[in-house]
């Protein structure tokens, strides 16, 4: 086996055993395969062909998986926390608050004598921020769902306070890097709600920095039946706006190397910026590693750049393969436009032309992705909207344009305000239209709405597994 090839297999087979972990199968599982790895051993002592002794190393790292997760699991857990008991308690806060529906939510990290991670719903104000010490006097709660525990267990959160009585007793003892970024990230935020609309400021907000703050719950409810929430849930798409703007602005100025690494360390402060989210963690990985091949001069390969992606974030946390709904749809996504677009361009027997504003790439690429999550999107939220490809394909092309000049509108309020709000008026026009076809689509929901069970999601799979293996094998 080549060495990119044993990389593969050996990272696949750590992440199968944190999946048969995550899902409740350690034991057996961790059992079958050691047994598995002896019968490999053995047959290779017996016929001394090289290929048994790899694949017994390469089943031996699935318990590895096993044993990692529940290392991990343990030790996020293992927290000195009372519940469901009125408390005073002192905590710093770790992340950067946001506002939804006139409610303010934080993570806490508890100090001495408690410990553990806290989510924290409180009342709009007192307004505070992230490095803040706080004194809290509430009752924490445990999650009420198992998979929601598990959800903000990848967040390294174990409890949840609502609505106590909070005071600020000192602050600015967080990272002074980390408090910066999101000092900038905040200052863009004011920008945007001072010059646009509440609406408008929003959706800017949300696809230039992700996230749902400020949303109403009829717009949210808009995205949603358009099947367009994806574009405030940071991806590799806006990832790649800023990769190449920044790399156009840099090799200006600076010589190829120098704009690379630049390039890498503002994708990393961008990722700090926006909470470290799963979707936009992989596009940042995936970007960067194509900075660093063209940079070293080797050839990139998808499949291993994907697999890298994936075991970096499961092992810095194993909890996201199975409890991060955005991990999961991020990867699936990924892996539909990269193996499924080129089978349906064979298919359809594709013109090489994007087409006017892009619209054919735009409709391969978003028929791709759908066709990849939508088993997951049925199961997770019930709903899969069938004229989400149509609404897509009508936005997707304004945003880049529609993230450049918000973020010239935002570095420009800096100096004058006056500039940002004339730049403003063609910004809200972009965002006016992008908000008025979600609008627009929303209206037009056909909801697809099928009962699935692990078998058929499983089956689902196969099938365009085997689709692909078809158009590949086909001359068409």
């Amino acid at each position: 086996m080549q060495p990119y090839q044993i990389f593969f297999f050996a990272s696949l087979s750590f992440l199968v055993g944190v999946l048969f972990k995550s899902i409740g199968l350690g034991a057996g599982i961790v059992y079958g395969t050691l047994l598995l790895a002896a019968v490999f051993l053995l047959t290779y002592f017996i016929n001394h062909r090289r290929q048994f002794l790899w694949f017994c190393a390469l089943t031996v790292l699935v318990p590895v998986g096993a044993v990692y997760f529940e290392a991990y699991d343990v030790a996020v857990r293992t927290q000195h926390i009372v519940f469901d008991t009125p408390e005073k308690f002192l905590a710093t806060v770790v992340s950067n608050p946001v506002i939804r529906d006139a409610v303010q939510e934080f993570a806490v990290q508890l100090r001495p004598p408690y410990e553990g991670g806290v989510l924290i719903k409180s009342a709009r104000y007192p307004q505070v921020a992230y490095g803040d010490v706080l004194e809290i006097t509430g009752t924490i709660t445990r999650p009420a769902y198992e998979r929601y525990a598990g959800y903000l267990a990848s967040k390294k959160i174990s409890g949840i306070a609502r609505f106590p009585r909070i005071e600020v007793t000192e602050d600015n003892v967080g990272l002074p890097l980390k408090t910066q970024l999101y000092e900038i990230r905040n200052r863009a935020q004011y920008t945007f709600e001072r010059i646009l609309a509440p609406r408008e400021a929003a959706f800017l907000n949300g696809i230039t920095f992700g996230g749902y703050g400020g949303f109403s719950k009829d717009f949210r409810e808009a995205m949603s039946r358009s099947g367009t929430t994806h574009l405030v849930a940071l991806s590799g798409y806006n990832i790649s706006i800023i990769i190449w703007a920044a790399m156009g602005v840099f090799l200006t100025i600076f010589s190829r190397r120098a704009s690379w690494i630049l390039t890498v360390l503002l994708i990393i402060g961008f990722v700090v910026m926006t909470g470290a989210e799963a979707s936009v963690v992989r596009a940042a990985i995936m970007g960067s590693l194509v900075i660093v091949a063209r940079g070293i001069g080797r050839t990139y390969d998808m499949r291993n750049a994907v697999i890298l992606a994936a075991l970096l974030m499961v092992l810095v946390n194993p909890h996201v393969l199975v409890f991060d709904v955005g991990f999961q749809l991020s990867f699936l996504a990924l892996l539909g436009i990269v193996y499924l677009k080129p089978a349906l361009q064979k298919v359809m027997h594709a013109r090489e032309e994007e087409g006017f504003l892009s619209w054919r790439d735009n409709l391969y690429t978003t028929t791709s992705a759908q066709l990849a999550v939508a088993p997951l999107l049925i199961t997770q939220f019930g709903q899969f909207s069938l004229t989400a490809l149509l609404a897509n394909v009508a936005i997707l092309e304004l945003i880049p344009v529609t993230m450049a000049v918000g973020f010239v509108m935002a570095a420009v309020a800096l100096v004058s305000i006056t500039l940002a709000t004339v730049i403003g008026w063609f910004v809200y026009v972009l965002v006016h239209i992008e908000v008025l076809l979600i609008q627009f689509f929303s209206m037009l929901y056909v909801p697809l709405r099928p009962s699935l069970s692990l078998g058929s999601v499983i089956m689902y799979y196969i099938f365009i597994v085997g689709i692909l293996w078809w158009v590949n094998r086909k001359r068409i």
